[in-house]
């Protein structure tokens, strides 16, 4: 369990932050933006959350994903070092149950006939946003992981590739199930 007696420290004053190991690293450090750019995301989802009352199913799957994302920014803040005890770890199962609640959702939908537009409902508007903000923390984790010395779990990079997909399914299920989404129509306004 985590204790927070004290929310300021003062010890970031000088522009550096601690990740779970001690190291202090500058906060535009690329770790850095990676789990802060997964907490972004997990922002955005609470956002989506305000919303979902209305749907237990999707919100309850929406709170486990929040979790798994507090999992993913601590797996990221504490980068695995060889000979060094396990901390925690996203694992393959995690993904595999984002896997299943895709396809749950996923049943139920309309088949694409274009591409989809962010809007509609607010709370697939809202799933929008926060599959974008997904999209690029992915983006983020994905650099920091090709650097050396830097690494990063598969699985960790696994979970945020489909967590953008779920967003993506949560979105147009929350359009009715695809009826109200808003569809491409290219070279519309040519």
């Amino acid at each position: 369990m985590v204790t927070l007696n004290r929310i300021y420290t003062k010890t970031g004053d000088d522009g550096t932050t601690a990740l779970g190991t001690g190291e202090r690293r500058p906060k535009y450090d690329l770790r850095i933006e990676a789990y802060g750019t997964v907490d972004e995301t997990n922002a955005a989802i609470g956002v989506v959350r305000l919303h979902t009352r209305d749907t237990p199913e999707l919100d309850a799957m929406l709170g486990r994903i929040q979790n798994d994302l507090f999992d993913l920014g601590a797996d990221l803040a504490v980068p695995e070092r060889e000979g060094k005890a396990e901390r925690l770890r996203v694992v393959t199962s995690q993904v595999e149950r984002l896997e299943r609640d895709i396809d749950t959702l996923n049943e139920k939908l309309a088949p694409l006939t274009s591409f989809v537009l962010p809007g509609g409902t607010p709370v697939a508007a809202h799933l929008h946003v926060a599959r974008t903000i997904c999209r690029r923390a992915e983006r983020v984790i994905v650099e920091l992981a090709a650097r050396p010395g830097e690494p990063v779990s598969a699985a960790g990079i696994q979970y945020m590739n489909r967590l953008s997909d779920f967003l993506f399914v949560a979105s147009r299920t929350a359009n009715g199930n695809g009826a109200g989404d808003v569809l491409w129509v290219p070279g519309q306004n040519r």
